[in-house]
């Protein structure tokens, strides 16, 4: 298993994506965003998706060029249509409205149409954080999940992620796990995934990871994660007049433009309070959770975003490891564009 420092790993996923005649600064937002998921420990969001990008790219799926514009904007509100861009790009152009509107008007809301992935929804939060602010980032995702009671998908993972100044940062998708779980279980021949997890193709609880692969993910919580994904699909893609449910492509949907939608709200903190009067508050809140006795096996009580600031300051430490499968998908994929993997 190759274990390589995140600069170096950021410098190679750019390579890649300008050997497919990515524009540089987009290359460079894509690169950036996706190893910071390696770093936070979520591998499924981090370059293992580098591969598929680049498919997608040499096939003339999705436009790298492409800018994106906006549709209207009226107060808060703004709509963005993405016209087929790198996910990447159109988060980091959404973020910077959600920001600014904000700071003008108290709270935006801002939806993107015709996007493709984005990647992890941390990353776009963790903007609006940066900037004081309350940040809230939705997605709607190929259709790989069954309704409560169904068979057949009709939703995807659809994450919400929260980011607040202070320590706390909740980035959860409404199945029981994200797909790049069972992805990653796939590409590095691992037999089985847990209970829980995945139904085959025809809507049977499964563990064996070719079925899974080929099959769907299961709701979080059965129809609650089934309610909260089209929560997502309704703040994501209908409010902006986007594709919805099973128009949407994607990995397992090839031959046509992703077209998600996504949804950035951003919330002033200082129209209610000093930043760091609410950032106090929200560390008091978080130590209130943390003293709390811990449950038989368990070593301490942990609240969102622990475990992934955790992993990010091990793995800037001491590299990021890649796993056997990951890294030669990688690498093929930087062959296809005449780049040369680094020696690891």
């Amino acid at each position: 298993m190759p274990v390589i420092s995140a600069s170096r790993l950021t410098r190679f996923a750019e390579e890649i994506l300008l050997g497919a005649s990515v524009p540089p600064p987009k290359a460079a937002i894509v690169a950036t965003s996706l190893v910071a998921s390696n770093l936070r420990g979520v591998d499924s969001h981090g370059i293992q998706l580098l591969p598929f990008y680049i498919d997608q790219l040499l096939a003339g799926e999705m436009d790298p060029h492409a800018d994106g514009a906006v549709v209207s904007e009226s107060g808060s509100c703004l709509t963005f249509d993405g016209r087929n861009g790198l996910g990447q790009w159109v988060a980091e152009q959404c973020c910077g409205h959600a920001v600014r509107i904000a700071r003008a008007q108290g709270m935006a809301l801002v939806t993107a149409r015709e996007s493709n992935h984005f990647g992890a929804a941390a990353w776009w939060a963790q903007k609006m954080r940066a900037a004081g602010q309350i940040g809230i980032v939705m997605c709607n995702a190929s259709p790989i999940v069954p309704p409560w009671q169904g068979k057949q998908g009709r939703t995807g993972t659809n994450p919400i992620c929260m980011s607040v100044p202070g320590p706390w940062l909740l980035d959860m998708a409404t199945t029981t796990v994200a797909a790049g779980r069972i992805f990653k279980a796939f590409l590095n021949n691992q037999p089985e995934v847990p209970p829980g997890w995945a139904f085959d193709s025809e809507g049977v609880p499964t563990t064996d990871t070719a079925r899974a692969y080929k099959g769907m993910l299961m709701p979080l919580g059965g129809y609650k994660g089934s309610g909260l994904a089209m929560m997502v699909e309704i703040l994501c893609s209908i409010l902006s007049g986007g594709a919805m449910s099973n128009e949407v492509g994607g990995i397992r949907f090839r031959g046509k433009p992703v077209r998600v939608s996504q949804m950035f709200m951003a919330i002033d903190v200082a129209r209610f309070m000093p930043v760091e009067e609410f950032t106090v508050r929200v560390d008091q809140l978080v130590r209130i959770m943390k003293a709390t006795p811990a449950a038989p096996g368990y070593d301490e009580v942990m609240v969102a975003g622990d475990p992934e600031w955790r992993s990010e300051a091990a793995r800037m430490a001491n590299g990021i490891p890649i796993a056997d499968g990951n890294w030669d998908q990688l690498c093929k994929a930087a062959a296809r564009v005449q780049v040369a993997a680094p020696a690891v």
